[in-house]
């Protein structure tokens, strides 16, 4: 398999997710001491989701996410540009279509909110892909991102690239496929930080663009709201 580089062109990185699909989950939630579950429940919490919310989860990979937000009662439906997660979790009983977020197979105003996680830094033009979001949401439709960011303590975030990063690499050589691993660690370390993501989200035309830092701001949610006018 060809090594996914940070160009981020959407067939290798489809194809390297295609290669771990079958272990990605149980491997989350082992590198992050099971911190994935509760990074999924504040996303939720953060889309204040509504029985009858027509929602899509974007990135969903094998469905985790989805079916935990639809637990609220929501329709929500999965997108990956990786079908070998969608075939890896095609025994959940949630609504999955294939489709690349800077391309999206779906109707303008389809959506009351949208979600990504985890997944925005695999997309390879950010502000086209978050303007696709926008435009399968109504107006007055929501966003949440969560994806990992920048921890806001300078001791802690000094910690974080030297230890749990470093982690991801060792993971990486006892894997069947290290080269997925590595690239995880190099787009995190790559990523923009939390105010400069947001500016990101506001050139794609969303509004009342705000963040919260979880676990000292090795993940964030960005919240926003794509205007009426």
């Amino acid at each position: 398999m060809a090594r996914a580089s940070l160009d981020k062109k959407p067939g290798d990185v489809a194809s390297m997710f295609d290669g771990v699909a079958r272990r990605y989950d149980r491997t989350n939630t082992l590198m992050t001491g099971g911190l994935d579950r509760y990074w999924r429940a504040r996303t939720r919490r953060a889309l204040d989701l509504k029985p009858g919310d027509r929602v899509l989860d974007l990135a969903a990979g094998t469905g985790v996410s989805t079916v935990d937000l639809a637990r609220s009662g929501a329709w929500v439906a999965a997108c990956d540009f990786s079908t070998g997660m969608l075939q890896a979790g095609a025994f959940r009983r949630v609504p999955m279509v294939a489709g690349d977020a800077m391309a999206l197979p779906l109707a303008d105003d389809s959506f009351d909110a949208a979600t990504i996680s985890f997944g925005l830094r695999n997309v390879q033009d950010t502000v086209a892909g978050l303007r696709e979001m926008a435009r399968v949401v109504r107006p007055g439709g929501r966003l949440v991102v969560c994806e990992f960011s920048t921890p806001t303590n300078g001791a802690f975030r000094t910690l974080y690239e030297k230890v749990a990063l470093e982690a991801i690499q060792v993971v990486a050589k006892g894997s069947s496929n290290p080269e997925a691993y590595t690239y995880l660690a190099e787009s995190i370390r790559n990523w923009p930080a939390q105010a400069d993501l947001a500016e990101l989200v506001r050139e794609a035309g969303w509004g009342g663009v705000s963040w919260t830092n979880l676990t000292g701001g090795i993940v964030a949610l960005h919240t926003a709201t794509r205007p009426l006018g």
